[in-house]
């Protein structure tokens, strides 16, 4: 057990990368945010929480807080609190009359975390007593519930990572407790319910009647100590972002085709693959991770999942049911529609349920995981912007972000700062659909031959919302979302999402699912932190970790490795050419984002199309449901097969062919079976002692590529 908890406890603290999107306002731009302030300890008191025992170290941000609104109160039309909070510490809704010059207002950013929290950023020049006052003032706001502290992990230099403490604690009781015993633990605490945890047992949202802010990881670890209390852990909101954006906005020589249909048309002519008779649409030669000979040659090897020879000799994944935990999921989209679960007949059904469930809605969560009327109103001013303001025009409505650009390139044109500002915003809108993306990879059908496959198009998607908008995510969310999916019959659960804390009750609930469902496979994705060791929850032992490849066989710049990497699946790299994505369903393409507006005859990153249709991603998120995939192509093939048999027929038959170490990896790899280097970051190498026999390591291709590149043709056959 100890060495479970270390493995994720390092994983889980150190992965960091956020994978879906962070939000753009007129008023906040997170670059600005990142190059004005750093993060401190706020006071020198420890600050930590348990997992298993053992501490994981916080810090508090000096440079934050957050508010919780009034959720009694109805959400501003065409607007949101977040935006409300803004104007109202900005002064901008109120006529001030005076003869006398005032001083500057200092700079405070309202950036929305979902629905029902928002995180208010200061700048570096704003003083404590600013900070105070703008505290009071946001306190007094009659939408604001309370204001909460903002946290970082210990070991954290990413000034961008959110994790807002709420005044909730999850706990987890010992079944053999009566209901009148709780209710004795939680007085004596001074607690109170707020809520049991569905599809899960004997978990309980409490909060406390005395305790606030930091206080809250107090009575969280006391509660550990308590007979009867199986875990207790503070139910973090955290945000999580896509970092996509971040790693093609930046470039000026951004790849746009003026005319997208022929740019299509041309793709179309240079790659060709033959209809296989099964599954064929004219998108599929440019689904290298499907085949790549179309755009490797021939006489090149195949890096690729061999799905459409997997597809030839099986039923496509008919009659296997993939659970999809992510964000938005726009199921409605051509390629989808016709493979979504349908859960309308369930004996415990919530209430309007029909195909699947979001976790992040008011009052229990919402039958649908598509995107809202209210939250494409959210994002439709910003998305819009960029296709319809000039260079000055865009340059002018973010000033902020454009001066901090400006400041930081001096010799930058003014359409080149402008561009970066199109590039982020409209990959940070696009990658609200990152569950959609997902989906389209394990599980899309093209029904007009004009669209893609996923690795499994016969399997269906069972949609399980747990981000809201902007990355939010909060741990009972997953708890409860992955009970769902168990609940609802999944034989495969993608998680395509990492960076996360370390999570007891999450851990807890995983390994009581899979006791309980011996044939259930959960994938996960390994993590884009480059680190050796994976991240969280894909570090949780039983789960199956992915890691990521690229079109030439070379283990994905950013893909983590090592420590627990089952195996590795194509991810792609969009960073050198778009080509080396892998092309997936999108979700602007919904009509809400082009009211009165004209859609471009232009492609734009990550759109393939000008609506963003199909779009071209890589990460570890996309590595993942590539396995889950493959998984339910084999399921289908083998209802009865266990989930330890499943996997170990998947790592067997999975190699290192095609793949390719890199020389820096190589080095890389040399360094660390020879010394050895520390997980702490101030002592990086580890002095061997001389005393113990060193260990013999494991190979390089194990070390960077687990047990191989999945082949799915051969995964089938073997499971037959």
């Amino acid at each position: 057990m100890k060495r479970i908890i270390s493995s994720l406890c390092f994983a889980g603290c150190l992965w960091t990368t956020a994978i879906l999107p962070i939000e753009i306002t007129k008023q906040a731009i997170a670059p600005s945010q990142a190059q004005e302030t750093t993060p401190t300890a706020k006071n020198d008191s420890e600050l930590y929480y348990l997992y298993y025992g053992q501490k994981i170290s916080l810090r508090q941000r000096d440079n934050a807080i957050a508010v919780a609104f009034n959720t009694t109160r109805d959400i501003p039309r065409g607007g949101s609190f977040s935006e409300m909070l803004q104007r109202d510490l900005s002064g901008n809704n109120t006529r001030e009359l005076t003869l006398t010059p005032q001083p500057a207002k200092p700079e405070v950013e309202v950036k929305a975390i979902g629905d029902r929290y928002a995180l208010i950023e200061f700048s570096a020049e704003t003083s404590d007593q600013e900070r105070k006052e703008i505290t009071r003032k946001a306190e007094t706001r009659s939408y604001v519930a309370s204001t909460l502290p903002v946290l970082n992990r210990n070991d954290s230099k990413d000034n961008s990572e959110t994790i807002v403490l709420p005044n909730e604690i999850t706990v987890s009781f010992e079944p053999k407790l009566t209901s009148s015993q709780v209710q004795l633990i939680l007085n004596r605490n001074n607690l109170e319910i707020v809520r049991p945890l569905r599809f899960t047992q004997n978990r309980y949202i409490v909060r406390s009647r005395s305790a606030t802010g930091t206080d809250i990881l107090t009575a969280s670890n006391q509660l550990n100590g308590i007979t009867g209390v199986k875990s207790a852990t503070p139910n973090f909101v955290q945000t999580l972002s896509y970092k996509f954006q971040e790693q093609r906005a930046g470039k000026i020589n951004f790849s746009q085709e003026s005319d997208a249909a022929k740019y299509l048309q041309k793709l179309r002519s240079r790659y060709i693959l033959a209809n296989n008779g099964t599954f064929f649409s004219n998108l599929l030669p440019l689904q290298w991770h499907l085949n790549s000979t179309p755009q490797r040659g021939s006489y090149s090897s195949r890096i690729d999942l061999r799905a459409t020879e997997a597809w030839k000799n099986s039923k496509g994944g008919d009659g296997v049911v993939v659970a999809v935990i992510d964000s938005l999921i726009q199921w409605d989209h051509p390629d989808l529609i016709g493979n979504v679960y349908n859960t309308a007949n369930v004996k415990d059904k919530l209430p309007n349920e029909v195909s699947g469930w979001d976790f992040t809605g008011k009052n229990g969560g919402d039958p649908d995981t598509r995107i809202s009327k209210e939250e494409v109103a959210k994002l439709r001013a910003d998305f819009q912007s960029t296709f319809q303001l000039s260079n000055a025009q865009l340059n002018k409505r973010y000033e902020q972000w454009a001066r901090v650009l400006k400041s930081s390139n001096p010799k930058s044109s003014e359409a080149a700062i402008a561009t970066i500002i199109r590039n982020y915003i409209r990959g940070d809108i696009a990658s609200e659909f990152h569950g959609t993306w997902s989906a389209g990879v394990i599980a899309a059908h093209s029904k007009n031959g004009e669209g893609i496959f996923g690795v499994a198009p016969n399997a269906k998607i069972l949609p399980v919302r747990v981000f809201g908008l902007n990355g939010e995510i909060s741990s009972t969310n997953l708890v409860e979302a992955v009970g769902y999916a168990s609940d609802r019959g999944a034989q495969v659960i993608n998680m395509s999402l990492g960076g996360l804390l370390p999570d007891q009750e999450l851990t807890d609930q995983i390994f009581q699912i899979l006791d309980n469902n011996p044939n259930l496979v959960i994938v996960a994705s390994a993590g884009n932190e480059s680190l050796d060791g994976v991240g969280f929850p894909s570090a949780i032992p039983g789960v199956l970790s992915v890691g990521s490849t690229n079109i030439t066989g070379n283990r994905s710049f950013y893909s983590s490795f090592g420590g627990r990497l089952d195996v590795v699946a194509p991810g792609g790299e969009t960073n050198q050419n778009a080509l080396g994505g892998i092309l997936t369903t999108g979700g602007t393409w919904v009509s809400g984002f082009w009211d009165k507006a004209e859609s471009p005859k232009y492609t734009w990153e990550p759109a393939l199309d000008p609506l963003g249709k199909y779009v071209r991603v890589q990460g570890t998120s996309f590595s993942a449901p590539n396995v889950a995939g493959v998984v339910a192509l084999m399921r289908g093939e083998n209802a009865n097969i266990n989930r330890e048999n499943l996997i170990a027929i998947l790592k067997r038959t999975s190699s290192y062919e095609g793949l390719e170490i890199s020389s820096s990896d190589a080095n890389k790899y040399r360094l660390q079976a020879a010394i050895g280097f520390s997980t702490v970051k101030d002592f990086p190498f580890v002095r061997p002692s001389g005393i113990y026999t060193a260990p013999t390591p494991i190979s390089a291709m194990q070390y960077y590529f687990g047990s191989g590149l999945v082949n799915a043709e051969a995964a089938v056959k073997a499971v037959q």
